[in-house]
């Protein structure tokens, strides 16, 4: 029922991509997600270069299907990265935090799909001038970093702006939020807090419990003030955030807050002073399972809600 050419051509059995999340998203997860039918991400934010190359090592140790690299463009090494994915052989880069354009040549020459993160249409339009094979246009419901738009908003004015193939991302936990995407015009969805519960997800175990406790409302975004603002769930950290805000602190006392945050949460499961990036969809996830039934079971349910509505 979700054939998507893009996804086909990629080697891909369903049309869904795991997000590219810092810190989380390591080769264990990655090729979990591939060998389930799914695109794996490693995450290279602003890890070593040696360090990604060893992921990407273990990741095809670990699956013979495709998977993918999330670059951050902003990131010290990323320059490096763009030459270390074409080293070595990955399918498919997805990039955020700047244009990719400058590496677009390099990549298309490698044989790699390049599929940009956007929060706008006119973000989208530059990234299909540039040469991207298609967008992620990721709503505000997402975890980590945001855009303004809603994912309801955001997607259909995207699949209106560009001609290149757009997914979806932003607020989808389950089948019903597959089968909504798809009802805007998508070729597929990427899924983030979803899977940070999965089995072969490696963070720490107090991370996925908070993840599985959460309510619908248990997630705020802090940092507006900065101009990059981030999606996380409640905790002490957030509550400082906030507090530094309200009294218009600088950005420099606000990065200094935030600094190293994200792997206090990730690896050493600091729930209080760790950034717990996540997105509001949180509230929705409340079993950990393999990656393979996440994946299998969110697409029997977007098949169901869309036969049930015809």
């Amino acid at each position: 029922m979700f054939n998507s050419v893009f996804f086909k051509d990629l080697g891909v059995k369903y049309p869904i991509i795991q997000g590219g999340m810092a810190w989380v998203a390591d080769s264990s997860l990655a090729s979990a997600v591939s060998n389930a039918g799914g695109l794996g991400i490693i995450a290279a934010a602003n890890a070593p270069t040696e360090y990604i190359r060893d992921e990407i090592r273990k990741a095809k140790k670990l699956t013979d299907k495709p998977f993918g690299v999330n670059i951050m463009l902003l990131s010290d090494n990323a320059e490096e990265i763009a030459h270390l994915v074409c080293e070595e052989g990955v399918k498919v880069v997805t990039t955020g935090a700047g244009n990719p354009g400058k590496y677009m040549e390099l990549w298309k020459s490698h044989g790699i799909k390049v599929i940009p993160v956007v929060a706008s249409v006119a973000l989208a339009k530059r990234m299909e001038r540039a040469g991207a094979d298609a967008v992620i246009a990721e709503g505000c419901e997402s975890g980590g970093h945001i855009g303004e738009l809603t994912t309801m908003s955001l997607v259909p004015q995207v699949v209106d702006g560009v001609t290149i193939p757009v997914i979806a991302a932003g607020g989808i936990g389950d089948g019903r939020g597959v089968a909504a995407a798809f009802m805007l015009g998508v070729q597929g969805v990427q899924v983030g807090t979803r899977f940070l519960v999965a089995n072969e997800c490696t963070i720490h175990e107090n991370y996925k419990k908070k993840i599985l406790s959460a309510k619908d409302i248990d997630s705020v975004v802090t940092g507006r003030s900065t101009g990059h603002p981030i999606r996380v769930l409640k905790n002490k950290l957030s509550r400082q955030f906030q507090k530094l805000e309200k009294e218009n602190a600088t950005v420099e006392a606000l990065e200094e807050l935030g600094r190293g945050c994200l792997p206090k949460a990730v690896k050493e499961g600091d729930i209080e002073m760790g950034s717990i990036m996540a997105g509001q969809i949180a509230g929705l996830v409340k079993k950990e399972q393999s990656c393979k039934e996440i994946i299998e079971e969110m697409f029997t349910q977007a098949e169901d809600a869309i036969i049930k509505f015809k």
